[in-house]
């Protein structure tokens, strides 16, 4: 009998579009339902009785998982093929190690930066919500979207300092995603779930035009791009150039 399962998503949630990507190279048909940002915390946790306020969250035949990490583990036991963890232990365990860096460290740059971006460039906001059912035009939803900001901002803590730290500390990340890519914890042929962790975090950071030339310089562009032929969002030119030095920096050694 098939399952039926339920994913509960954000617009521009990279880890949603994790859980996403992974649900379609398993095979499995599921059902979508879209939730604005920042109202989805009061969403998934007091409507929907989840444990957390997070996304993503999944119901399979009403039993819920959720977060990206709990999702890849689950799916591997709801259909074993493809698997999304080598059968290898040594290779497991640098999978699952690399996911949870991704998970727990990674995910939090962009997530961080992109509420500070989308503050100052409202506009730009219509482009995260396409192909999304959220109950209202988009335009009605950009145009009241500012409280929403805000309260994003102080539950992420996208303070300046915090995202000029969030930032500076691309390169390194990237080097990090570079590395798992030469040594083959990702970017193999068969996608695992690191790699649709890492790569929708990258994919994320791609939607910002100040990013974007550094990291397609790099195998972690060619890599998301690969993993993540799509993704909705795109930011123009909005930090400071003094915030973008490390960046400029890092592609100036590469060079």
């Amino acid at each position: 009998m098939a399952e039926k399962v339920r994913l509960y998503v954000v617009p521009g949630s990279h880890p949603s579009l994790a859980a996403e990507l992974m649900l379609q190279r398993k095979g499995i048909e599921y059902k979508r339902t879209d939730l604005p940002p920042v109202i989805s915390r009061f969403a998934v946790r007091r409507l929907l009785r989840f444990p957390g306020d997070r996304v993503p969250a999944m119901k399979i035949d009403g039993r819920k998982v959720q977060g990206s990490l709990e999702v890849s583990r689950e799916l591997d036991v709801l259909r074993p093929d493809p698997p999304l963890f080598p059968a290898d232990p040594d290779r497991r365990k640098r999978v699952g190690e690399a996911e949870k860096w991704g998970s727990d460290y990674f995910q939090e740059l962009p997530r961080k930066i992109s509420w500070w971006g989308l503050k100052r460039r409202k506009a730009d906001q219509a482009s995260f919500l396409e192909g999304f059912r959220l109950g209202l035009p988009t335009r009605v939803l950009v145009a009241t979207s500012p409280p929403l900001i805000r309260m994003a901002i102080r539950l992420n803590d996208s303070s300046d300092e915090v995202v000029r730290e969030c930032i500076a500390a691309i390169p390194a990340a990237l080097d990090k995603v570079d590395n798992l890519i030469a040594e083959g914890v990702i970017g193999g042929e068969e996608p695992n779930a690191a790699d649709f962790q890492l790569a929708t975090t990258v994919r994320l950071l791609m939607a910002f035009e100040d990013f974007t030339p550094a990291i397609d310089r790099r195998p972690a562009g060619a890599f998301a791009r690969r993993i993540v032929p799509s993704a909705p969002g795109h930011v123009g030119p909005v930090f400071p150039s003094s915030w973008l030095a490390p960046l400029d920096a890092a592609v100036a050694a590469s060079s």
